[in-house]
């Protein structure tokens, strides 16, 4: 065993004593509430599928005939050969939805932040970003080699002096809704901010487009923000959507700046075509059934009502915010909460416990999400499970 080998194993064996070792798990059925693993049901708490359009059937057929039209792989890069009329009409299709002049394709969430920050910024240029976002924007600044600051999470007061006192272009880069967390970034006040300090605001609406706003436009449509407001706009595909990849949409001038220099859209390979024409098909859907948001809100409000009467520790929101479909369950200990997870799914719901690094130290949650396919009887099953195994010890499951 080489030097490097050991460690790399000691490593792995000290994640495992501080219980922050990740495992996968194989689901054996299409991405829906009701999960198949190991040949046992289980109802799936724990998915970004949150209008349940992973598994529509006209979201499937319209991927079909994508393949039967274009084939599986894309072949190249958009700017080779890889883009096709079916990504041309997705991204046309964007723009429109999002209320923004132009809008383009990247192969993934992660790739779009990294890529247009780092096309936006340089040496000697800032950028500013919530305490609490999302590792592919934090990565994403750092790459950029601004110079990089965070300010309290959803701290706008802890923004503006930081923002005074930068030179050069500024970048204030946030979540719209926070995955882990559930609550919304104050949009109005970080898009004042920005104006009055001549910088661009850049909004990751990753799960709030299709959950909130006016025909699940997202938070930017919530708060009526525009592409003056809001400069850039990154949304992904595979959350409310239901299926891959992801965009970004705003002026002219950005999305051409974006075709140009953004390396983690010039360098890889486009999703497939198929892909497209299944998310054009979802966003018909998405933003015609206002009753899959509807329903969403109801599960979310049930859930919520119903662990503040178990005692559960929740995080809570401003009361002007609009509900999301992420609820979490704050149990602080990481041991603790794997092992109230493992007991829920012995019990048949799969809820993932969510542990550092991904939140801050001690307040390891369980992160409990909600589809517009969930219904009122499987939330209340779900307390009942969270009513026997809350106060659960880790030494319980070992």
């Amino acid at each position: 065993m080489t030097a490097l080998t050991q460690q790399l194993a000691a490593r792995l064996a000290q994640l495992r004593q501080q219980g922050l070792a990740r495992t996968r798990t194989s689901t054996e059925t299409p991405q829906q509430v009701q999960l198949t693993l190991a040949g046992k049901p289980v109802i799936n708490f724990c998915s970004n599928d949150y209008l349940g359009l992973a598994n529509h059937p006209a979201v499937i057929a319209a991927f079909k005939a994508g393949a039967d039209r274009y084939g599986v792989g894309s072949g190249s890069a958009h700017l080779i050969c890889g883009h096709s009329t079916a990504h041309h009409a997705l991204e046309e299709e964007l723009a429109a939805f999002t209320g923004r002049d132009r809008a383009l394709l990247f192969s993934t969430g992660y790739m779009a932040n990294i890529g247009v920050i780092s096309a936006l910024l340089k040496s000697g240029d800032a950028v500013f970003e919530d305490r609490l976002n999302h590792a592919s924007l934090l990565d994403g600044g750092l790459m950029s080699g601004a110079r990089f600051q965070r300010y309290a999470h959803a701290e706008v007061t802890n923004l503006k002096p930081k923002l005074t006192a930068a030179t050069g272009n500024r970048l204030i880069v946030t979540d719209g809704v926070f995955s882990m967390d559930g609550d919304c970034a104050p949009l109005p006040a970080l898009a004042a901010a920005a104006h009055a300090a001549q910088a661009w605001l850049m909004v990751d609406d990753a799960h709030g487009l299709g959950v909130v706003g006016p025909h699940g436009g997202g938070l930017l449509a919530h708060y009526a923000l525009s592409q003056h407001e809001v400069p850039v706009l990154m949304g992904t595909l595979g959350k409310g959507f239901g299926t891959f990849g992801a965009f970004v949409a705003g002026s002219e001038t950005l999305i051409e700046t974006l075709i140009q220099t953004a390396r983690s859209y010039i360098y890889t390979t486009a999703l497939p075509p198929a892909v497209a024409e299944a998310t054009r098909a979802s966003l018909k859907l998405l933003s015609t059934e206002d009753w899959r948001r509807e329903h969403l809100h109801a599960l979310a409000t049930q859930f919520k009502q119903g662990a503040r009467q178990l005692g559960l520790q929740l995080l809570e929101t401003p009361p002007d915010q609009p509900c999301t479909a992420i609820v979490p369950i704050i149990i602080g200990d990481s041991s603790r909460a794997v092992a109230i997870s493992k007991a829920l799914m012995a019990d048949g719901f799969w809820v993932s416990a969510i542990r550092p690094p991904t939140v801050p130290n001690g307040t390891a949650r369980l992160r409990v999400t909600f589809s517009a396919e969930h219904q009122p009887w499987q939330v209340e099953q779900l307390l009942a499970a969270l009513a026997k195994h809350k106060d659960l010890s880790p030494t319980v499951m070992q």
